[in-house]
């Protein structure tokens, strides 16, 4: 039998994908599920990127690009965080990844491994503390809470601080709370993070899916000390609904991005050639499905939050940013709904499936006890209908 390493022993299976593989599972039986799990938006890909990709198919853009992404594709970025932030962003700082995730991981192996240690305010997205130990680092967990807009504090990083803290995981518009930060509140952070002697890895995927009058903020921009101290990962993903299309990229010092692409062309090579050739048209075409898109995702934001707030018994907070309702149902632990006991979140989630085929995602997988995830990057009309579902199951608790 082929012995499994202590690596594998390490990670954990994504919590959000394994709640869709359930909902699936559900749904090739025939049965009809609200699926509130995925991080993905509804809505197709517009069609000038599809054409963008089609078009480079029949050109022959079919082949090896360099392990960094195409010259065009990485200065199109380059020019997008000089055009919407003022940064003097060259393409040897920017390398392109399949999916924000890799670029995560690549940023975290150069710069992180055995001993070192990478402070995570909490909740958080479920991969970044696997991503950190995958690079051989150990997560820093640090709880926020909800009377704070669970926004980590300048003192808690500072009580979290070690001689070993080397790093510093942002991510603001925040999966799964919408936290947006705001820029005094990041550059607080920052320049902490800096007399501490610790860089900054930034995911701002989120970045153009802020609502009312939360604005993104780019921390590379915040001081001009601060752009040689930090990394900045982004995406097509959420902004122009292309999940699929594995598309994610990287700011960072030169030295940083050459250790990244040199990482890279090990891993996978490159990125899809078709699928950078998407992401450029999204770059440098119209940007009028963006601000349509987030319309529509602050329509539902604000339905999920009448529709959450008169349930008996829920707490939910609202968010500013990404398309995630993370909300309390610790009033129904130690209840029985439809017949099964609920004591914790994984078991709510679990129950809610079953009695009321709704999916959520247990606040357990972010690292917060007593909430669930829901996302609303699906249409009204199953916020309507999955809500009430929901609603009609837990006035069953007893």
């Amino acid at each position: 039998m082929i012995r499994l390493s202590k690596f594998a022993s390490l990670v954990q299976p994504s919590a959000t994908l394994a709640a869709g593989a359930r909902a699936k599972a559900l749904r090739d039986r025939g049965e009809t599920v609200f699926d509130f799990s995925l991080g993905e938006p509804d809505q197709r890909t517009p069609d000038h990127i599809c054409d963008a990709a089609i078009k480079a198919m029949r050109d022959g853009l079919t082949h090896y690009t360099p392990a960094a992404g195409t010259s065009e594709l990485r200065a199109a970025v380059a020019g997008w965080y000089r055009d919407h932030y003022g940064l003097a962003v060259t393409p040897e700082r920017v390398v392109i990844s399949n999916g924000a995730k890799h670029a995560l991981h690549n940023a975290l192996v150069v710069t992180v491994g055995p001993g070192d240690e990478v402070v995570i305010p909490t909740p958080a997205w479920v991969s970044h503390a696997d991503l950190v130990t995958m690079a051989g680092a150990t997560p820093v967990l640090v709880p926020t809470s909800p009377d704070a807009g669970f926004k980590l504090s300048v003192a808690q990083f500072r009580a979290s601080c070690t001689p070993r803290t080397r790093m510093l995981l942002l991510n603001s518009p925040c999966n799964p709370t919408g936290t947006v930060y705001s820029r005094a509140e990041l550059t607080a952070l920052a320049v902490e993070a800096a007399e501490a002697g610790a860089s900054l890895l930034s995911d701002e995927i989120y970045e153009q899916l802020c609502y009312g009058d939360a604005k993104p903020s780019c921390v590379a921009a915040l001081r001009p000390d601060l752009f040689d101290r930090s990394i900045i990962v982004s995406g097509a993903s959420k902004t122009y609904a292309m999940t699929g299309w594995r598309m994610g990229w990287a700011v960072a010092p030169p030295h940083v991005a050459k250790a990244m692409a040199d990482v890279q062309s090990q891993e996978t090579g490159c990125p899809s050639s078709i699928a950078q050739a998407a992401a450029l048209a999204a770059l440098t075409g119209p940007q009028d499905c963006v601000a349509k898109m987030r319309a529509q995702y602050e329509v539902r934001r604000d339905l999920t939050l009448r529709r959450l707030g008169a349930i008996p018994g829920v707490k939910a907070h609202p968010p500013q940013g990404a398309f995630y309702v993370f909300f309390d149902v610790s009033a129904y632990f130690g209840t029985t709904i439809g017949g099964q006991a609920v004591a914790d979140s994984a078991s709510f989630c679990a129950a809610a499936l079953d009695g009321a085929r709704v999916n959520l995602v247990p606040g357990s997988a972010f690292f917060r006890e007593g909430y669930v995830r829901m996302s609303y990057a699906c249409s009204r009309d199953v916020i309507e209908a999955g809500l009430s579902s929901l609603a009609g199951w837990l006035g069953t608790a007893r």
